[in-house]
């Protein structure tokens, strides 16, 4: 077994072919992808494999914490196989996410006792390559 099919196996999910696939894909490209992203990535090397079977495998991911859902892009979902704690930066020119890593308890009063399970922090601005360049008038919201 490889550490795809246990990392899989550990949030409740039987792996096959289709799974690693798409896991492998999150955890290997920090782009955020959407799931048409994933399944065009991916469907030279799996020729079955579908849209609706990407669209599910991504949702059974989510659903069972073993990827994100990042909602920063209002015309897509996107997808995140990083799971340690940051938050996102979407650059409003070129479209770029971008993880920022950061601490939760730095947000919480030093008086709360709560579980958290859930942080969801947006940042949107120019990235440093589109703020340096002069013509930024090219702003996608």
């Amino acid at each position: 077994m490889d550490s795809t099919s246990i990392y899989l196996s550990g949030f409740g999910i039987r792996p096959s072919i289709q799974r690693i696939a798409i896991m492998r894909y999150l955890q290997n490209h920090k782009t955020h992808p959407t799931a048409d992203e994933v399944f065009e990535a991916l469907r030279e090397d799996i020729p079955t494999l579908s849209k609706t079977t990407v669209y599910n495998t991504l949702k059974l991911f989510v659903d069972n914490g073993a990827a994100l859902y990042v909602g920063i892009d209002e015309k897509n979902a996107r997808f995140d196989g990083n799971l340690e704690p940051h938050t996102h930066f979407r650059c409003k020119k070129c479209g770029a996410i971008t993880d920022i890593p950061m601490n939760v308890e730095d947000f919480l009063p030093k008086e709360f006792n709560g579980d958290i399970d859930e942080f969801y922090i947006y940042l949107k601005g120019l990235c440093a390559q589109c703020k340096s360049n002069s013509n930024s008038k090219n702003i996608v919201y």
